[in-house]
C-alpha cells in the first residue's frame, strides 16, 4: 500500500497520493528492488517479487479459466472482482475491496498491474513446471490488469513487459515471502 511504501521509503511516488490503503503505483522494477532491499534489512523474512509462474499460479488459484472467477465470457461478474477502466472512476482503490480468488488472495486482477521478477521472453512450447524466466531480456514482466485498462487485460494469462526503469501510474507490486525466510 501507499502507507507501507511511505513508512519504509520516506516518500510516496504514487500518482494518487494521500490514499494510504490504496496500492502504491508509479514505481519502477528498480524502485521495487530498493524497497525489497530495505524491507529485508528489517529481519522480518526474505521478501521478493514473485516469478511470473508464481504470480500466475497464485492468481489462478487452481483454476484454468480466463479469469480466476471463471470464464465470464460476457463480463457479467468482473465488477465484483476487479477494478478496471469501466468501473474504477479513473483512479486506484483501496486494497481488498473486491472479492478474492478461491485462495483468498485479493486484487490479483485489476487495480494495478504488478511487477514480476522475470525478464520477458516468448513462452516455449515445452511443458514446464515452475519455470524461471531468462537471465536477461528487453523488459521485466508485469501481470494483472489495472484501473486504467479494459477488462480483457484482467485475464489470468495476460502478460506485458516494460524496461525495469519505467514508472507507470497503472503499475505497482505484490511481494512474496520465501518459506525459508
Amino acid at each position: 500500500t501507499q502507507a507501507q511504501w511511505e513508512a519504509l521509503m520516506g516518500s510516496n511516488p504514487s500518482n494518487f497520493p494521500g490514499l494510504p490503503n490504496n496500492p502504491v503505483e508509479k514505481v519502477s522494477w528498480n524502485d521495487c528492488q530498493a524497497f525489497i532491499g530495505k524491507l529485508n534489512e528489517l529481519g522480518l523474512g526474505n521478501f521478493r517479487l514473485p516469478t511470473e509462474a508464481e504470480w500466475e499460479y497464485a492468481c489462478r488459484a487452481g483454476k484454468d479459466t480466463r479469469y480466476y472467477w471463471g470464464d465470464d465470457l460476457h463480463e457479467e461478474k468482473i465488477d465484483s472482482y476487479a477494478w478496471y477502466d469501466q468501473n474504477s472512476g479513473s483512479i486506484t482503490h483501496g486494497v481488498g475491496q473486491k472479492l478474492p480468488n478461491s485462495w483468498n488472495l485479493y486484487d490479483m486482477s485489476g487495480n494495478v498491474y504488478e511487477w514480476c521478477q522475470d525478464w520477458y521472453e516468448v513462452y516455449s512450447n515445452e511443458a514446464q513446471i515452475d519455470p524461471i524466466g531468462p537471465d536477461s531480456g528487453q523488459g521485466r514482466v508485469w501481470r494483472g490488469g489495472s484501473w486504467y485498462f479494459s477488462f480483457q487485460y484482467c485475464r489470468s494469462a495476460t502478460r506485458l513487459f516494460l524496461p525495469a526503469t519505467l514508472k507507470n501510474m497503472s503499475l505497482g507490486l505484490r511481494l512474496v515471502r520465501d518459506a525459508n525466510g
